[in-house]
């Protein structure tokens, strides 16, 4: 199995985040890179060169409005006197309809969902190339290969058609489901993320064509609070084609699995042609954030059920944080479905 990574992910380096409106460390750091790339080759995978595919796959997902303010929000944020290193917003719309700001304070509030998508001098092209890892990993699947996965970092399931949240600012799982349906595949997400793929559930809500399917902490007392709740099932022409799967907090693999396999299940009834596994990897007993109680051998688990589905894979690694056991969590699922 092949995997994608381009040495552009490591720039982006934010410093903060706000957490309950104090700030600390930001987790999502260049770090987890070595981690994952160390625990991709120890699985036996082969790294391979991520190409440019240019915007088009991006924009398939992403407005140009969107791509255009994360492509010149930081140099404008300099501008500003007194203003933070990063950028990060201090005022938000109650809604989505309201006027379109000229100012960047308004424009970054329009565009970033939370307090923890801070956009450093590097971010754009970071998360330009992450989406690329993406998309190159997608063809190789497209090309024949059973499976193959985009290192992608910054990682991308918060992140809506114009919106940023939660560390990501382009829906790498979203961009390669997209691009496998412009090629006439039907494709499934499912997401086994710690956190609810808010994101992803946003962009594809009303689409008939791609199934989303999210196993996560219950988000009643957890980020990201407003989604990820098992009610919310689709809308329109999508209705029917988006399935949470919230689980208590400190949930093991044996409520984990069991979980899964019912999100495996709707996508059998799907009748997709291709899955996309949204890896988040912080659902963890050890990660930082601490919500879940997944095991080692829970991720093997994980893996081996994937392979079970007997359907091409695109792994897109989405959360998962810096833990000495991180890079042996991917190596466990790797292996797991290998040997699946």
């Amino acid at each position: 199995m092949k995997f994608f990574f381009d040495e552009a992910q490591r720039q982006h380096n934010p410093v903060n985040f706000l957490s309950s409106g104090a700030p600390q460390p930001n987790p999502e750091q260049p770090g987890r890179v070595q981690a994952l790339v160390d625990g991709a080759n120890a699985a036996g995978l082969t790294q391979s060169a991520t190409e440019d595919h240019g915007m088009a796959p991006i924009a398939r997902v992403h407005s140009a409005e969107y791509i255009h303010f994360l492509r010149h929000i930081y140099t404008r944020w300099q501008r500003i006197d007194g203003a933070s290193p990063e950028v990060i917003p201090n005022i938000h719309p109650d809604r989505r309809t309201v006027s379109y700001p000229k100012s960047a304070v308004g424009q970054a509030g329009f565009h970033m969902a939370d307090t923890a998508c801070p956009i450093s001098e590097h971010t754009f092209h970071s998360a330009y190339w992450s989406a690329q890892s993406a998309v190159s990993a997608t063809n190789d699947v497209m090309a024949g290969a059973k499976a193959s996965y985009g290192l992608c970092r910054p990682p991308g399931h918060h992140a809506f058609a114009d919106l940023a949240g939660g560390f990501c600012f382009f829906n790498n799982s979203a961009i390669a489901a997209a691009h496998l349906k412009q090629n006439g595949l039907r494709a499934a997400i499912v997401d086994v993320d710690l956190h609810h793929g808010n994101g992803t559930q946003g962009i594809f809500y009303a689409d008939p064509d791609v199934l989303t399917v999210s196993v996560h902490a219950d988000p009643i007392r957890y980020y990201p609070f407003f989604w990820g709740h098992a009610h919310e099932r689709g809308e329109g022409e999508g209705l029917g084609t988006n399935l949470n799967l919230p689980l208590k907090m400190g949930t093991g693999d044996e409520g984990f699995l069991e979980a899964l396999d019912k999100g495996l299940e709707r996508v059998r009834d799907f009748g997709a042609d291709i899955i996309v596994v949204a890896l988040g990897l912080d659902a963890f007993e050890g990660d930082p954030f601490g919500g879940l109680s997944v095991s080692e051998q829970g991720f093997a688990e994980i893996g081996r059920r994937f392979a079970q589905m007997d359907l091409p894979c695109v792994m897109i690694q989405e959360g998962g944080y810096l833990c000495d056991e991180l890079g042996d969590n991917l190596t466990a699922f790797m292996n797991g479905f290998k040997g699946g």
